[in-house]
């Protein structure tokens, strides 16, 4: 890679991290925020309920948020789009940490805290498939699978960097300093690292391929028309690959804590570790399964990474249930398996030609990770009640779905590459 590569790499990785940050860290003040943004008198169960719920209106809103910046994404320009993305993203996130509680404002509170909440999952569906096309189209040949990794990899250390930054707060300051006031610190960085994340990506060029397809004019005047029409096989693999990233993410990184802590009986610290630990490892094998693709080709890839996760999530539980002490290094390996998540743009990018590649990515990775992120928490939460290593075979039997879908999905007309060489489609 040239210089100028990895600068593009690096810059945009860095701005997926920073954006990625700003949606996640909500998660790790939950419990703060529904204290402070709901009536006092209401059940903690239902205060956590409609806190969760602000939460999930953030995925819910993503699918109309990346379908409308990917019809200007494939009209307009790439970077145009990947830029104000980061912008919509930074100002509900610093809006946040300015708002009034509900001491001050009562019911308007919470109401303004959904809307900055919709605000973000907007901007959010903008960010992962327009990244995802960005990078791609502007690596050489060879090495889409490695530049897909290294976004993914800086989206996955968004979640990092918010739960390194939510454990250090808690070190450092008791509950109540943090309920009175310190809670507003971690978005309040989040704004100025949004910020600061636009200003770097102003320094990146367009992607070659988009300026070929504007200097030929081929710019597809309805995307998203053109891709339910001509490419529905696409989606299809697209949105069943999502849903094994949804069970690699949702299940074994977001979720395993808390089921490690309460089906088997882990310390809440061990189990925090372990899942830091995770996180890492995911980092790691977001990067080292792109690499592979670009190596050994995407289907070897895609067979020997998903298998990974499907017998490592199944481990994991397992262990949980034979011997507590298994759990830390059972869960960097699982974080490792989880790093499988790179198959899921590398199929995408692979399947929908360059004229209509971003709205392609949107709404099938938008749409089906509205459904499956919503859905996998609640039918994790009843699997697991009815058997404790339901979660692991859960994330096996989706990990099925996505070798299918890797092994069937349609591989486009390669896209130019950035020397105008096309670039291989195996």
């Amino acid at each position: 890679m040239t210089g100028s590569d990895i600068r593009t790499l690096a810059l945009a990785s860095l701005g997926g991290a920073l954006e990625f940050y700003d949606f996640v860290v909500f998660v790790f003040f939950a419990a703060t925020l529904g204290h402070l943004f709901f009536p006092p008198g209401l059940p903690d169960w239902l205060r956590q309920a409609q806190t969760f719920g602000l939460f999930a209106a953030g995925y819910l809103a993503r699918p109309l948020g990346g379908i409308i910046m990917a019809h200007y994404g494939d009209k307009s320009g790439r970077k145009r789009v990947f830029t104000l993305s980061v912008l919509l993203m930074a100002i509900p996130t610093l809006l946040i940490g300015l708002l009034p509680t509900y001491a001050t404002i009562r019911a308007l509170a919470p109401l303004l805290l959904l809307a900055m909440r919709i605000m973000q999952g907007a901007a959010i569906g903008g960010e992962a498939p327009g990244g995802w096309v960005f990078v791609a189209e502007h690596a050489p040949p060879g090495r889409s699978g490695l530049a897909i990794g290294l976004l993914t990899a800086g989206l996955t250390g968004g979640i990092l960097l918010g739960s390194l930054v939510a454990t250090l707060l808690n070190l450092v300051l008791s509950q109540e300093r943090i309920a009175a006031g310190f809670w507003r610190l971690p978005f309040l960085l989040g704004g100025a690292f949004g910020f600061g994340a636009m200003v770097l990506r102003r320094w990146l060029s367009e992607t070659p391929v988009f300026l070929r397809l504007r200097a030929e004019r081929e710019a597809a005047s309805l995307p998203s028309a053109i891709v339910l029409r001509r490419h529905l096989p696409a989606v299809l693999a697209s949105m069943a690959s999502t849903w094994m990233l949804t069970a690699a993410i949702v299940v074994v990184i977001l979720l395993a804590p808390t089921l490690l802590e309460k089906q088997f009986a882990i310390a809440p610290a061990r189990a925090q570790a372990a899942n830091l630990l995770a996180t890492i490892t995911l980092t790691i094998g977001a990067v080292l399964v792109g690499l592979a693709t670009d190596r050994f080709g995407f289907r070897r890839t895609a067979s020997a990474s998903i298998a990974l996760l499907a017998v490592s999530a199944v481990l994991l539980f397992v262990g949980a249930g034979h011997d507590p002490a298994l759990v830390v290094p059972l869960y960097a390996l699982a974080g490792l398996g989880a790093g499988v998540v790179t198959i899921t743009p590398v199929l995408m990018v692979r399947a929908f030609p360059p004229e209509v590649a971003f709205t392609g990515l949107s709404l099938s990775y938008n749409v089906a990770y509205a459904a499956f992120g919503g859905l996998t928490p609640l039918l994790v939460a009843f699997l697991a009640h009815e058997n404790r290593l339901a979660s692991g075979f859960y994330v096996a039997i989706v990990a099925a779905v996505g070798l299918v879908a890797a092994l069937t999905a349609p591989v486009a007309k390669p896209r130019p590459a950035p020397d105008g060489m096309a670039e291989p489609g195996a």
